[in-house]
């Protein structure tokens, strides 16, 4: 089993950014603690980050994953072609975001990447992967059997 955990544009400056809106850890700090999980769990786990449209859709049509979490970043609030891109992709995936999307400014409290994921996690930190982790892996596994 596979899982692949995808960020878009500016988590890779987790740390740099508002830390009252995404706290301290950076992102090296989230890839070892997506990291430590995957061994805990025996899961494969591929982490993939980018600021570019292009390369995020380019990495889901690759089709070699079981389960995706994703944080598309401001991607959420726009980018159809990533929509798109995530309702071709029929694995059990969960949009995840650091901050509440809905207690920021208005234009980032619609996500039109949402509604094609079975879930959306927001708020809870950086601890948000850590649940969509585990909702991919038991439901990936369940579909398996």
């Amino acid at each position: 089993m596979k899982l692949l955990v995808v960020n878009g544009p500016n988590l890779n400056m987790l740390g740099k950014r508002d830390k009252n809106v995404y706290g301290s850890f950076t992102y090296n700090d989230l890839v070892k603690m997506i990291e430590d999980w995957s061994k805990k769990n025996g899961v494969e786990v591929e982490i993939f980050q980018s600021n570019h449209e292009g390369e995020i859709i380019d990495r889901l049509h690759r089709f070699d994953f079981d389960g995706l979490v994703i944080n598309p970043g401001a991607f959420t609030h726009y980018s159809y072609a990533i929509r798109d891109a995530l309702e071709i992709v029929k694995v059990p995936k969960v949009e995840v975001h650091i901050s509440n999307i809905h207690r920021r400014e208005e234009f980032r409290r619609k996500s039109v990447t949402a509604e094609v994921c079975d879930g959306q996690i927001s708020g809870l930190g950086v601890y948000g992967y850590i649940l969509a982790l585990e909702y991919v892996k038991k439901v990936s596994f369940e579909s398996k059997d």
